[in-house]
């Protein structure tokens, strides 16, 4: 009887061994990218980042870590304004001279209401905030695609002041919301 009880918690050692393997991929930057918008009283601007590199750690289907790394030179404007483009890498707003690279690194995660909730330090101009959003996370085959519902970061919290009421009191309506949407889309191979 000693030995049946030895050989089922062998069995059971073993088969817990084999859930918990995480599994490492590394993010495809050409087929990932964050997709941003901003706001400001006569409209809006929108346009894209690319990712510089990145990977994500899952475990028996589910993710347990990640660090994305984005290229905050590839900013792009959907418009075509190189103007708007240039304004954007300049000190007035990402600094990209100073500060090559954003990233945010994944540090929980949990569902709610049906939903996953990723939880991570976002950091922009060397400043690091936690964020939470929600998002989808599929493992197919060799491949992990996350995306995330859209949602919002407050560049005050990054000290991103240009026409910020934060840190400026007579804007009126010359301002630019401190609050803008990103949109992320990484697809990770093994």
């Amino acid at each position: 009887m000693k030995k049946i009880g030895i050989l089922i918690f062998a069995i059971a050692f073993i088969a817990m061994s084999f859930t918990l393997v995480e599994e490492n991929y590394t993010v495809d930057t050409a087929s990932s990218k964050i997709t941003w918008k901003g706001y400001k009283p006569t409209g809006d601007h929108s346009g894209t980042i690319m990712l510089k590199s990145g990977t994500i750690k899952m475990s028996a289907g589910k993710l347990k870590s990640g660090l994305f790394v984005a290229d905050m030179s590839s900013i792009k404007d959907n418009d075509g304004s190189a103007k708007l483009e240039g304004h954007l890498k300049s000190a007035d707003f990402f600094d990209v001279e100073a500060f090559e690279t954003s990233k945010f690194e994944v540090t929980k995660t949990h569902h709610k209401a049906g939903k996953m909730h990723i939880t991570g330090n976002l950091t922009i101009k060397g400043i690091t905030k936690e964020i939470t959003f929600e998002a989808a996370v599929v493992a197919k085959g060799n491949t992990v695609t996350l995306t995330s519902e859209t949602f919002q970061v407050n560049r005050a919290d990054y000290n991103v002041k240009y026409k910020s009421k934060s840190f400026f009191d007579d804007l009126k309506d010359k301002f630019i919301n401190d609050e803008f949407d990103l949109q992320v889309t990484i697809v990770a191979k093994k």
